[in-house]
């Protein structure tokens, strides 16, 4: 098996090489991480004589919510250094920039026998923690062989993926049963990898790690970040809409939306954040704001100081990476974007942290579980589907209505809040299942 997954996977990257070269030459990806990715890992990645926990996390978002566990585990395991991978850049920036429990960060290495050895035998870890859903057929196999524990922390198997891998379950099969513990977010999470051949004395629903990202406040570093954008673009000085997370085909129907809502908005001026879900939108938002004769401001092109022109402008374009949650303190409203198409939804826990009123489009599947919860103790705001003129429609009356109606904002947004404090504990049990894997105790 192991010989034909490999075989197979030498083949597809020979057919993606010309690809790979494209992105490599015109966008400058891949070249700057691919002796990590071949597992040639920085010696200081070395623990020398200390226990080393490995933590995968595949981008920004697993890197976010692997941050309480990070701490919680530094907390519990003192003696041990903390190793995160990531297989995104952006992931990277995140791991580097905000998680200070960590005490290296790599890239994960492609996964063929000869790259993940090289990195397992310098790392040499007592246990690998890998973030949601992420398998390795390969690596998964030589940390087997090398007799590393590995757990599935906060997994997941969402509606999308669900069906393919039944399809696949021969092969399914044999990738889950390498994995020694699954902790998963939710009991229809649990019943799928049941499903797909995990062991039944494997799998425990542990709750979701979102839950868990954070008190008020989010912390000295959150805090900071926050007053300085404030100073830069005077958030709290007016009514501000922050959509957050937006995808394509999702930031025109959000400007109309907003557009036609502060029309609307007689007595006071009301403001539009934007962040792209991924860089690569950057530009496009940029353009699309242009093209439509709308004042706005990037992040990127704005100095550490205030200026009248940041202060005023009618949109901010928060061209950055890991400042989101800073600026949700500062919204009157929160959009949450990858819900408007289908995408399946981003994070709503964030802003329900900081008590805000939250709106999502129909598509939540990847986030099925806490929308629901969100909705059972009204604390959310979710858009029937519809076509693009019924959604902008839909979003911008629901915009309006929580703008003209403080109660609602305040029972929306203190109902979040409610759900989020309910549903903590998923650290700790995931902790203790990481202590069970390294004996611990």
């Amino acid at each position: 098996m192991q010989f034909v997954y490999s075989l197979l996977l030498s083949l597809t990257t020979i057919a993606l090489m010309p690809w790979f070269a494209s992105q490599a030459i015109f966008k400058r990806k891949y070249l700057n991480n691919l002796k990590e990715r071949l597992g040639g890992l920085p010696s200081t990645l070395n623990a020398g004589a200390r226990p080393v926990i490995w933590l995968h996390a595949v981008s920004v978002g697993e890197a976010l919510t692997s941050k309480t566990l990070l701490d919680a585990i530094k907390q519990r395991f003192p003696g041990h250094r903390l190793i995160v991978s990531t297989t995104t850049a952006t992931g990277q920036a995140v791991a580097r920039s905000q998680l200070s429990a960590a005490d290296g960060v790599c890239y994960f290495p492609f996964d063929w026998k000869f790259s993940v050895r090289r990195a397992l035998r310098l790392i040499r870890p007592q246990a690998v923690v890998l973030m949601e859903s992420e398998l390795w057929f390969n690596f998964l196999t030589e940390c087997r062989a090398m007799k590393i524990p590995v757990l599935v922390a906060n997994g997941r198997i969402s509606d999308r993926s669900f069906p393919r891998s039944m399809k696949f379950r021969f092969f399914i099969r044999r990738l889950y049963q390498l994995v020694d513990r699954f902790a998963m977010q939710s009991r229809t999470d649990a019943d799928r990898a049941l499903s797909l051949g995990a062991d039944p004395a494997s799998v425990q629903v542990t709750g979701n790690l979102k839950y868990d990202l954070g008190g008020m406040g989010g912390g000295a570093l959150q805090q900071e970040k926050a007053e300085r954008l404030d100073a830069i673009f005077s958030l709290s000085a007016s009514r501000m809409i922050v959509a957050g997370s937006t995808t394509e085909g999702e930031e025109e129907m959000v400007i109309e939306a907003w557009d036609r809502c502060r029309a609307r908005q007689k007595a006071e001026k009301v403001r539009l954040l934007i962040a792209p879900r991924h860089p690569d939108r950057f530009e496009a938002v940029a353009r699309l704001l242009e093209s439509r004769g709308t004042g706005f401001v990037r992040r990127s092109e704005v100095s550490e100081t205030s200026t009248e022109a940041a202060g005023e402008a009618d949109v901010v374009l928060l061209d950055s990476i890991g400042e989101l949650a800073a600026v949700y303190r500062f919204a009157s409203l929160v959009f949450v974007g990858g819900s408007l198409v289908p995408k399946g939804g981003h994070n709503i826990l964030e802003p329900a942290l900081y008590s805000k009123p939250v709106i999502v489009g129909p598509h939540m599947q990847n986030f099925r579980e806490i929308t629901l919860e969100f909705l059972k103790r009204d604390a959310l705001i979710q858009l029937p589907p519809g076509e693009t003129g019924a959604l902008i429609e839909h979003l911008g009356s629901a915009m309006g209505k929580i703008l003209d109606d403080d109660q609602l904002a305040a029972r929306l947004g203190s109902n979040a809040r409610a759900a989020v404090d309910a549903n903590r504990g998923a650290t700790s049990a995931t902790v203790d299942l990481i202590a069970e894997l390294i004996g611990a105790g």
